[in-house]
């Protein structure tokens, strides 16, 4: 017997769309979409929707990178059995690249930038009775950096409605390029995804997603030193998804949750744990939420060598990867082990029943020391950053 589903005002379904849109050529979607399509039915209205956000890090009094990004996502139905999706997004970037470490001076290891990014996603998705298949594509460019990407996507639902499955393909190409030296350094990834969504309970519904990414080329940071920055040419990870969203029903509210499990070639493996709590409040929307996210360093991470008093030694660091010159080694602070927490509010307003502005604010705070299991990697200072973001969507 089909189980009754609470209406869409009190629950926020985890719909394999979002699962399908994390391979690559889709990511553009999956951040810009405010709303999915069920599962096998196209949508009934068109939706346009304008962002603008921000996003600014730094540590220790050293502010390193300020991203704005102004965006566009459009979403309409074509006939009654196909839909089309498309955003664009222009990234103005400046500050300077990753330093070596954390280092007590600032431009040591770390190259002053000012970047911009244009990218765009389009979606292309056909509707059957029980399933709906899906293809997209994808180009990112900046001045030294190429990306373009191809996904596919398949869903089927069970005679009930109660169960979907969900298989993925992603292709992504990028070539690297260093200011006007044509480096041209290549790239390239596959991925491939297979899911399930199940309804547990009139107010219970869970997913797991199993993704593999198969990546070769070029990984070395094209800001380093080469020799100090050496990395393999393959990077290949397994992916783990779960995800449970349960509607609270004494608050009218809804309650979502996620674990994220991540190891790689690298030596790299990452937990990531999320709670949101959305609380309808008449025409407002409030969603708090609070991320817990912890990565073990790459095999090849050289920690820091530092003097008798703690602080960073510069001499004996560079004197240490000297002599393993010609070997996979590197000094970035993002292959290190360490851990993070994000603390998160959305407030959404209902302007009228088809227009919604709202706003986002995000707090990340990294540290050695909030490593899972005990101290991270040595001499990190902490790292700190905000995004928040502004939007307005509309649909007819």
């Amino acid at each position: 017997m089909t189980k009754t589903i609470p209406p869409l005002s009190k629950r926020t379904t985890p719909n394999v769309t979002l699962a399908s849109l994390m391979l690559p050529g889709l990511a553009a979607l999956a951040s810009l979409a405010p709303v999915m399509a069920a599962a096998e039915n196209a949508p009934e209205k068109t939706t346009v929707a304008v962002k603008y956000s921000n996003y600014a890090d730094g540590q220790a009094g050293w502010d390193r990178v300020q991203v704005s990004a102004p965006s566009l996502y459009f979403q309409a139905p074509i006939a009654s059995d196909w839909s089309i999706e498309a955003s664009a997004v222009v990234d103005s970037v400046s500050g300077a690249s990753p330093r070596w470490h954390t280092q007590s001076t600032v431009d040591s290891g770390a190259s002053r930038m000012s970047d911009e990014r244009t990218a765009g996603d389009i979606k292309v998705t056909r509707y059957f009775a029980r399933s709906a298949w899906s293809m997209s594509l994808a180009t990112s460019s900046e001045h030294d950096y190429q990306s373009n990407a191809i996904g596919l996507n398949a869903r089927w639902s069970t005679e009930d409605n109660n169960r979907t499955w969900t298989a993925g393909y992603g292709l992504s190409t990028d070539r690297i390029g260093f200011h006007m030296d044509p480096l041209d350094k290549q790239k390239r990834t596959q991925e491939f995804m297979v899911g399930v969504t199940q309804v547990l309970t009139p107010g219970d519904i869970v997913q797991l997603n199993l993704t593999r990414s198969d990546g070769q080329g070029d990984y070395n940071d094209p800001y380093k030193s080469p020799g100090y920055d050496q990395r393999p040419d393959r990077r290949n990870a397994w992916i783990g998804l779960a995800r449970w969203n349960h509607y609270v029903e004494p608050a009218d509210a809804a309650l979502r949750t996620s674990y994220r499990y991540y190891t790689d070639t690298f030596g790299v493996q990452s937990h990531t744990m999320g709670v949101e709590w959305a609380q309808p409040l008449g025409r407002w929307t409030l969603t708090p939420g609070m991320r817990y996210y912890s990565q073990s360093a790459a095999n090849f991470y050289m920690d820091p060598v530092l003097n008798a008093q703690g602080e960073y030694d510069l001499s004996a660091t560079q004197t240490a990867a000297d002599l393993n010159w010609g070997n996979n080694q590197s000094m970035d602070q993002r292959l290190a082990a360490f851990g993070a927490l994000t603390w998160s509010l959305k407030a959404a307003y209902a302007i009228t029943e088809n227009t919604v502005a709202d706003v986002k604010f995000e707090s990340y705070s990294q540290k050695a020391a909030l490593h899972l299991g005990g101290a991270g990697s040595p001499g990190l200072d902490d790292f700190q950053a905000t995004f928040w973001q502004v939007g307005l969507t509309y649909r007819f």
